[in-house]
């Protein structure tokens, strides 16, 4: 196994990093990382490369499984450990059909930390997750739906609000926040997500008691990504108002809003789903297969964009925060930036 140091930062001994570091303290011991920060499971994007690289800069890196099959994910974490010998997660999609066998792969190779996306883990699945030893992280869209989480026995929580790329759900990162963290902050590591770009933000939530954050779109033009030029260019001329929720255009398709950049793409969604519409009219369909066309086909459109380049008919699904990226970079420089920017901001609060 190939071993990477993390870059060595200068020693950090103002008001403001002493007090980031013991708001991150909960964070970093649960995640086994220098900073409590995790680079949020992108589809495509989310591999190797930019896991081992944030993981070695202190941070947290998460492969995205997505539609992986178990042999592909046995493959990709076993290339993510010759990269990097810190700890990373795996994302799983509770909808999954292989969910148990993804799970046994994950444990097989002792990964220690375990995402799971999509809904209301299947019966089963926490109980199997830990009995490899790893710890489950799962995200509740509301609060009841977290207090059902931790009476299953999840280990974390990640709460992300509708600014966030990717599949969303309708209430913002700030409400949620102040509706959960209250609640439940006290009894597990909570971890706050959606349209966070800058340090000043994340040292809000760790104060308002999250043991840390998770962050996507901040980290797409990072130099490690494999991302296609083309998609990072997408990212660095856009604007927060360029990041736009799908609509859905018939209530009985189980469609989750998905966030990405306005394009021809979304007009291809519509027409996908207005065709996936008429199969159910016509009896060609059940239900459960409108929803797994419809999941395959932002697979398709996702990898169109992020490895094909095709960022007019692909799916360039971003974050809110997307304005605030303006440039490729190395990741740990975004790590360090995000870092510096919440210990001044807090230097200047004790102020």
């Amino acid at each position: 196994m190939t071993t990477i140091e993390a870059p060595t930062r200068p020693a950090a001994d103002s008001i403001g990093h002493d007090r980031l570091r013991r708001l991150m303290a909960r964070g970093t011991a649960f995640l086994g990382s220098e900073v409590a920060i995790m680079a949020g499971a992108m589809s495509w994007v989310s591999e190797r490369h930019l896991v081992s690289a944030m993981s070695n800069a202190g941070g947290f890196g998460v492969i995205a499984c997505g539609a992986m099959t178990p042999e592909l994910l046995d493959a990709e974490i076993a290339a993510t450990k010759a990269l990097t010998a810190r700890p990373f997660g795996v994302n799983l999609i509770t909808m999954h059909p292989m969910l148990p066998e993804l799970i046994d792969v994950a444990g097989r190779h002792g990964v220690g930390h375990v995402v799971l996306a999509g809904g209301l883990p299947p019966a089963g699945a926490i109980d199997r997750i830990k009995a490899t030893g790893a710890k489950v992280i799962c995200f509740p869209p509301t609060l009841a739906f977290a207090k059902k989480l931790i009476r299953s026995g999840v280990d974390a929580l990640v709460i992300e609000g509708m600014e966030a790329g990717g599949h969303i759900g309708p209430v913002s990162t700030s409400v949620l926040a102040q509706e959960m963290l209250p609640e439940i902050a006290t009894q597990l590591p909570v971890f706050v997500a959606g349209g966070i770009g800058r340090g000043e933000a994340m040292a809000g939530y760790l104060e308002m008691g999250a043991a840390g954050v998770q962050l996507g779109t901040r980290f797409v033009c990072a130099t490690e990504c494999i991302a296609h030029p083309n998609f990072k260019k997408a990212f660095i001329r856009a604007s927060a108002r360029d990041a736009i929720a799908s609509v859905q255009i018939d209530p009985r398709l189980p469609v989750i809003p998905v966030r990405a950049l306005k394009n021809a793409g979304g007009e291809l969604f519509t027409a996908k789903q207005r065709e996936v519409a008429r199969s159910l009219d016509e009896g060609q369909i059940a239900m459960a297969e409108a929803q797994l066309q419809i999941e395959h086909y932002w697979a398709g459109a996702l990898r169109r964009a992020v490895i094909e380049g095709d960022v007019e008919h692909g799916s360039v699904m971003a974050g809110q925060s997307v304005g605030m990226v303006t440039r490729e970079e190395p990741l740990a420089d975004i790590l360090n930036t995000l870092v510096d920017e919440g210990a001044h901001a807090l230097e200047r609060r004790a102020g």
